[in-house]
């Protein structure tokens, strides 16, 4: 920059107050980075049920100081059980516990999702260098050669904010995804996702507790339909997520449902399991929808995507509000390193992604297929899942839950990312 140009400013202008943009809030913060988020929401509270945070995740959330309000309110499985639903026969244990925490270096956690959303609010609105408005729109952006100038409607009025770069983090219906030509909103998987939040010491949970470990996570694999369970709210409810094909929702996020569709689609399981949903009563119903990972993520002259907005996945790998935590984390440092040129840094930021979530969708579409599976090739697979020790089971998840942001950050150097497109 010669001496005569006009200085960049150093504020960060985030669209979202997610996971994601509350994290990337935070982080940016956390480098020197003035930050202003917006929420189009008048009240910043996540919807959803539990989430499960595996170590690649938590490992980011301790750098950035949240564990500490995670404490009350998460759980530390001590394995992830995979279970036939038409018998409740157990086909194979994942080890996680103390075991996940010493392979990995960081705690596998199962919580509520307000719970976390809760946590990076109060981190993020006690940092003097973020300001955080609610009722607020991030309506368009223009770049030039000094950053973006951004349009917020706010109250009725609109203005305009000079920033550094625009991170939107507007979720799966992104409004901001046509500032780096991505195309058009989300699109709907095929498949719906049921779920429900009840207490640990209820009538419907003791109907099946032998096959409901408090200290667990619990899937039931069924050809057409899998159940997920495990504890949230510091063990005092039980989280159940059940996932189905069915017909597109619409736009909406959510409804209710009676557990009779969800019934219907387990046909064939234990009559004890089918009973235990009946016995929930009124489900809430999310149409899962997509978002293509190959699509534009950013814009060289200052915006960028992350999270949802960027590549909202099927939940098959558990790993939505994760991939999240890492995009806003890499982000913040490749802008921290190369803050005089952000083209440079986007790309670099892009070049790490995309080839991490391209393995995450992957292993989602295998686990999809696995837990699916029907006839001869269920018969394998539960055949080849108990004949396989613990040890290797959590082996196969090292790229996984072992991957470290700063690590990926260090194998991609800072002049990589600024010699590609130029």
């Amino acid at each position: 920059m010669s001496s005569g140009a006009a200085p960049r400013s150093r504020q960060i202008v985030i669209a979202g107050g997610g996971i994601a943009g509350l994290t990337a809030a935070i982080a940016f913060a956390a480098k020197g980075f003035s930050v202003r988020l917006f929420e189009r929401v008048a009240n910043l509270e996540e919807v959803g049920a539990g989430l499960q945070l595996s170590p690649n995740a938590t490992r980011i959330l301790a750098r950035l100081g949240i564990p500490e309000h995670l404490r009350a309110a998460s759980i530390r499985p001590e394995a992830v059980l995979l279970c036939r639903a038409s018998d409740l026969r157990r086909i194979a244990r994942v080890p996680l516990g103390a075991q996940a925490t010493a392979r990995w270096k960081s705690p596998y956690l199962v919580l509520h999702r307000a719970d976390l959303h809760a946590a990076l609010f109060a981190v993020a609105s006690k940092m003097p260098d973020v300001e955080i408005v609610t009722g607020a729109t991030v309506s368009d952006a223009a770049m030039h050669a000094q950053g973006v100038t951004v349009a917020v409607d706010h109250e009725g009025r609109s203005r305009e904010i000079d920033s550094l770069l625009l991170v939107a983090a507007d979720g799966v219906w992104s409004t901001l995804r046509k500032l780096v030509g991505g195309a058009g909103a989300g699109s709907f998987s095929g498949r719906i996702a049921w779920r429900a939040t009840v207490r640990a010491d209820g009538e419907a949970v003791a109907m099946l507790a032998d096959h409901l470990p408090r200290d667990c996570v619990s899937a039931f694999l069924h050809p057409r339909a899998h159940l997920v369970s495990y504890p949230v709210r510091g063990g005092s409810s039980i989280n159940l997520a059940a996932f189905t094909q069915g017909g597109a929702q619409g736009a909406s996020w959510s409804h209710s449902s009676e557990a009779r569709p969800l019934i219907e689609a387990l046909s064939g399981a234990a009559p004890a399991l089918l009973d235990f949903i009946a016995a929930i009563g009124s489900w809430t119903v999310w149409p899962i929808h997509t978002v293509d990972p190959r699509s534009p993520w950013i814009n060289p002259r200052g915006a960028v995507l992350i999270g949802d907005a960027a590549h909202a996945m099927t939940p098959f790998a558990a790993q939505g509000a994760a991939a999240a935590i890492e995009d806003a984390y890499v982000l913040a440092a490749a802008v921290a390193d190369q803050p005089d040129d952000i083209g440079a840094a986007l790309r670099r930021y892009e070049k790490i992604r995309r080839e991490r979530v391209a393995a995450v969708a992957r292993r989602g579409a295998f686990n999809a297929f696995t837990w699916h599976a029907a006839g001869p090739i269920g018969f394998g697979r539960d055949l080849v899942l108990g004949l396989l020790p613990s040890g290797k089971l959590a082996s196969d998840l090292d790229w996984l839950y072992g991957w470290d942001a700063d690590a990926a950050l260090k194998a991609v150097p800072v002049s990589a990312g600024a010699a590609q497109s130029r």
